[in-house]
């Protein structure tokens, strides 16, 4: 099955829908995949839950839907970077779910398991505990965390085959795998594409029965979070 698509709108165009819940992945700025999120802003689907690492930057990565206000609840770990999300979420604009890093990432890979919940310890006697199902295993206490499915999962990818099999490139492993399994409707976007066989099994890292679509992305523009430089002595 020849997954490809010509272009991010049309990957998106019949399978996006208002009040959907969108999983994305990357970690900051590093493996986001850019074009599929300015897709969804050009396709105007609104009241989206988004599933995230972070909320971008102002103006780019998922900062950009939050300006166009299509997002209405954001369940992230990470929020530190941008000024519009801080300003919708203090003036009562923006519900966020506040979830641990590593709680996170297992409600996704959770849910792209089929386990429906798990406990864990992270957060026991904190805000992150309140309304949550406490238990006692082996004299310690445990929350109960409910997994994450997507509607649509969007990630970010080095290479591809035609039948889906992706391979990020270093760092870009950060959330993409467990946002990959985690979606009903996995859109890969990705920079190049190679004929099925091309890829080494052992280099896989998400198998393609995890990936309906792909869209190629040749010159993704991959900015810098926060660029550091010392000067010369």
């Amino acid at each position: 099955m020849n997954k490809t698509y010509p272009s991010a709108v049309d990957a998106l165009r019949d399978i996006l829908k208002d009040g959907q819940k969108i999983a994305v992945g990357g970690f900051g700025l590093c493996g986001i995949p850019e074009a599929l999120i300015l897709a969804v802003k050009d396709l105007g689907a609104q009241n989206l839950t988004a599933v995230s690492n972070n909320a971008g930057v102002d103006n780019f990565g998922l900062g950009i839907l939050l300006n166009s206000r299509q997002v209405k609840k954001m369940v992230a770990s990470y929020v530190g970077e941008n000024k519009e999300f801080e300003r919708q979420f203090l003036a009562g604009e923006l519900e966020l779910e506040f979830t641990p890093q590593g709680t996170l990432a297992e409600k996704l890979r959770a849910g792209g398991c089929g386990i429906p919940a798990f406990y864990t310890k992270t957060g026991v006697g904190t805000l992150v505990a309140e309304g949550k199902e406490v238990k006692e295993f082996d004299g310690e206490k445990y929350i109960m965390e409910r997994s994450i499915v997507a509607d649509i999962s969007l990630v970010k990818a080095w290479k591809a085959d035609r039948s889906g099999n992706l391979v990020y490139r270093h760092t870009a492993q950060n959330f993409n795998p467990v946002v990959a399994m985690a979606g009903k409707i996995t859109v890969a976007e990705i920079e190049e594409i190679v004929e099925n066989g091309a890829l080494d099994p052992a280099d896989i890292h998400t198998p393609g029965i995890f990936v309906h679509r792909i869209v190629i992305n040749s010159s993704p523009e991959k900015r810098i979070e926060q660029r550091t430089v010392s000067a010369a002595r």
